[in-house]
């Protein structure tokens, strides 16, 4: 009985030693779990900054839209500061959808106190993301944003 239990005790002395493994547990759990995170903060980053690209974009292109004097040239104004938000946060304009939309004529869009609702939509891409991959749903977020101003009362005088 005597010696069964010397045996038992060597064998688990010998199964609780962990000389050396906590520095390889360490790294091991470490990249299990600072991986993913690093992940998540760069593609939260990603999604941020498409958020903030497409709400200045739609604010700025609304803006200039009633303050164009035709709707031609509100129309081209509204391209050109969506054009230049998204770039400015490294987004192709391209990708974007960009519609507008007038209330309460729709056929005039510059009537006096009039509203011009525009709204963009965009998909903020995720990193690091492959693009082999054939999927009908694109790999990213999608954003939209929207934003109503209203035409001068003096509009045209």
């Amino acid at each position: 009985m005597r010696r069964s239990r010397r045996w038992i005790d060597a064998v688990v002395a010998r199964v609780a030693r962990d000389d050396g493994s906590a520095a390889i547990e360490f790294i091991t759990v470490g990249m299990l779990l600072l991986v993913p995170t690093v992940y998540l903060v760069i593609a939260l980053s990603s999604i941020q900054s498409a958020s903030f690209a497409v709400e200045g974009a739609v604010r700025h292109a609304a803006r200039v839209f009633v303050q164009a004097e035709t709707v031609a040239q509100g129309q081209a104004a509204a391209s050109r500061a969506v054009a230049v938000t998204l770039a400015d946060y490294g987004l192709d304009a391209d990708d974007a959808q960009v519609v507008i939309t007038c209330r309460p004529n729709p056929a005039d869009c510059l009537t006096r106190r009039g509203y011009v609702t525009i709204t963009i939509t965009t998909v903020a891409p995720l990193p690091f993301f492959p693009a082999v991959l054939d999927a009908d749903i694109p790999p990213g977020v999608p954003i939209d944003a929207v934003a109503t101003e209203q035409v001068s009362r003096f509009a045209g005088s």
